[in-house]
């Protein structure tokens, strides 16, 4: 046998060595979807697709996070457990009592009260609220979002970061790495912070020449404030301009569109927890937290709880959260999420309930900002549209990114989580669970404001879309399941 021929037959050899082991090893613990797409690409293109899937494709995130991770949650069950399971006064439904206790079993976060003193939406008058909780501060700040810029529009804020450090509160601040530098004036930022006195460390870092690594598909993606433990901001907000630092999306009129709350009272400390067990993971330092004050205005009492969601959490709280909203639904569904990839069970779980006769409302971008998500998200529209799901589609060039959704009158939840591959296993996030008071009310409130500048997408209309844009759809929701 010629050399030539033994590495053709070396080469076919360990193709085959290859898919054959492929096909035994990828569906361990992964969705169906993302089994189909890796091994697709291993078998077509092993030599590209099996070092991805060392790279990127594990299912299992283990390592010094996912054991703090693992004890932080311990330690919340156990400060928690005299607890009890709601709030006093507070009488939810059978479903919703078994949801709560899911999320607690989960996370270790518990059930508490709390305050929606406001919702925001426009992005400079949350930036100027931001400041006006910060100017306020007397102990401490704790700031936590995936994207910070130090432009215009954020200025008032982090000025406000910077007079709070003058007067001798202590700030703490956490941002994602690849999340922010990408956007300008990047280094300056950097110093601008140190400067101002303001302690900050980036999230999940990539810095191999200094020895720290992370895989690069993994990220930090919650945005929240806590001020002194008595007021915290949680939502979709990122801290730059909602421009996102373009002069092109300026002049077009893009901009991000957003949906955050400030809440009070007992749900300030989970929030705080989120951070502490963040800032822990990045530092190695323990945040003590404050007790948080009631707020002597009563702006409408909630039953809220936080749920955690991540790399750290294998059982993925904030899918399984929002496959259980959606079967507990008997009347009304309402979603809203700028990147809409469900999977298999989230997806049946919101087909089902339009065949049980509840009313399913789904509010998204006219046009994505993400190629790839944006083609992903198309792809599921024809099924959702011949099952009865109405498809909100709001008016480009505005990118839609809030993430919430209502379940009948009865819940709410609202954070940074996106309905997609992503955010269900990949990205840490953070969502609020609320219901008792008046949180489903201000989130209706918002869902009668898309829906007045919208318009709705029929199956009629989706159905003449041409067959080369479908494939691209079809195609891109091949790559999102890649995970």
């Amino acid at each position: 046998m010629s050399w030539d021929q033994a590495l053709t037959w070396s080469y076919v050899v360990g193709e085959y060595i290859i898919k054959i082991f492929a096909v035994g090893t990828v569906p361990e613990n992964r969705r169906p979807a993302s089994s189909s797409a890796w091994l697709l690409l291993i078998l077509f293109l092993p030599v590209v697709g099996l070092p991805l899937f060392w790279l990127i494709g594990s299912p299992y995130v283990q390592g010094r996070r996912y054991r703090i991770q693992a004890q932080a949650n311990h330690i919340l069950a156990e400060r928690s457990a005299h607890l009890p399971l709601v709030p006093e006064g507070v009488n939810p439904s059978q479903a919703l009592t078994g949801l709560l206790r899911q999320n607690r079993q989960l996370t270790g976060m518990p059930c508490v009260d709390g305050r929606v003193r406001a919702v925001h939406d426009d992005a400079v008058s949350t930036y100027l609220a931001m400041a006006a909780a910060v100017d306020a501060a007397t102990q401490y700040v704790s700031v936590e979002f995936y994207i910070m810029s130090w432009d215009d529009t954020t200025d008032p804020f982090f000025t406000a970061l910077k007079n709070a450090v003058g007067r001798g509160v202590r700030v703490r601040l956490l941002m994602d790495h690849l999340g922010s530098r990408k956007y300008p004036h990047w280094n300056i930022f950097q110093k601008r912070l140190t400067l101002a006195g303001i302690e900050w460390h980036l999230m999940m870092p990539i810095k191999p020449l200094q020895g720290r690594w992370r895989r690069p598909d993994l990220r930090n993606h919650r945005k929240l404030l806590v001020v002194d433990g008595d007021v915290a901001f949680i939502g979709s907000h990122n801290l730059i301009d909602p421009h996102y630092g373009s002069e092109t999306n300026a002049r077009v009129g893009r901009a991000w569109h957003d949906l955050s709350l400030e809440v009070t009272g007992e749900v300030v400390a989970s929030v705080e927890a989120v951070f502490a067990t963040d800032w822990f993971i990045e530092t190695g330092e323990l945040v003590q937290a404050r007790r948080p004050v009631q707020d002597p205005v009563d702006h409408g009492e909630n039953a809220l709880q936080i749920v955690p969601s991540g790399p750290g959490f294998p059982t993925e709280p904030n899918l399984r959260l929002f496959v259980s909203l959606i079967h507990m639904a008997t009347r009304r569904v309402a979603i809203t999420s700028p990147y809409f990839v469900p999977d298999e069970s989230l997806l049946a779980a919101i087909t089902t309930a339009v065949y049980r006769g509840v009313t399913v409302e789904l509010f998204v971008g006219e046009q994505a900002d993400q190629f790839l998500v944006g083609h992903a998200q198309r792809s599921y529209y024809r099924a959702l549209l011949e099952a009865g799901v109405h498809i909100h589609l709001y008016p480009a060039p505005a990118v839609l990114h809030a993430k919430y959704l209502t379940v009948d009158d009865e819940v709410g939840v609202i954070g940074s989580s996106n309905m997609d591959f992503r955010s269900f296993a990949l990205t840490y996030e953070v969502m609020l669970l609320g219901f008792g008071g008046d949180l489903v009310k201000r989130l209706q409130a918002n869902d009668d404001l898309y829906r007045s500048v919208s318009r709705e997408l029929t199956l009629e209309e989706w159905l003449q879309e041409p067959w080369r844009r479908r494939y691209v759809d079809n195609v891109c929701r091949l790559t999102a399941a890649l995970m």
